[in-house]
């Protein structure tokens, strides 16, 4: 069983309770639990939310994810992903967290599970999906 990265924004949704979104989120994590996986830049960006590092490992303690590391050969994935969006104009002057996702996810071959997957798709063709119908 492959392991499924898991993109802030469904972590953000079962936790705000987002009206829109946190049963469909929360059914993906349901359903992936014991795969579920997380890395530095998604801990980041769902860290923002919260006050204190305790308050982010309460948050996360049910859902028991893997951390990860980023590899190198990520990274440089991510920073080849972010000169072709500066070439088609992207206005961001560093690389986007979702370009370090994506390419960390498809250096190792791991599922996304994200509701949000329009630069993914853009830029990670062939990664593995779970997204919204």
């Amino acid at each position: 069983m492959s392991l499924v990265l898991v993109d802030t924004n469904v972590l953000l949704d079962v936790a705000t309770d987002d009206p829109r979104w946190a049963e469909w989120s929360s059914t993906q994590l349901a359903g992936a639990f014991g795969r579920l996986a997380t890395n530095p830049v998604i801990y980041a960006e769902f860290s923002i939310h919260y006050a204190t590092i305790e308050q982010v490992e309460d948050a996360l303690a049910d859902l028991e994810p893997k951390r990860l590391a980023i590899p190198y050969e990520a990274a440089f994935l991510a920073g080849k992903v972010f000169r072709r969006y500066r070439e088609r104009g992207g206005q961001r002057a560093a690389p986007l967290p979702d370009f370090f996702i994506g390419a960390h996810a498809a250096i190792e071959g791991l599922s996304l599970l994200t509701r949000d997957p329009r630069r993914y798709r853009e830029y990670f063709p062939r990664l593995k999906m779970i997204v919204p119908d």
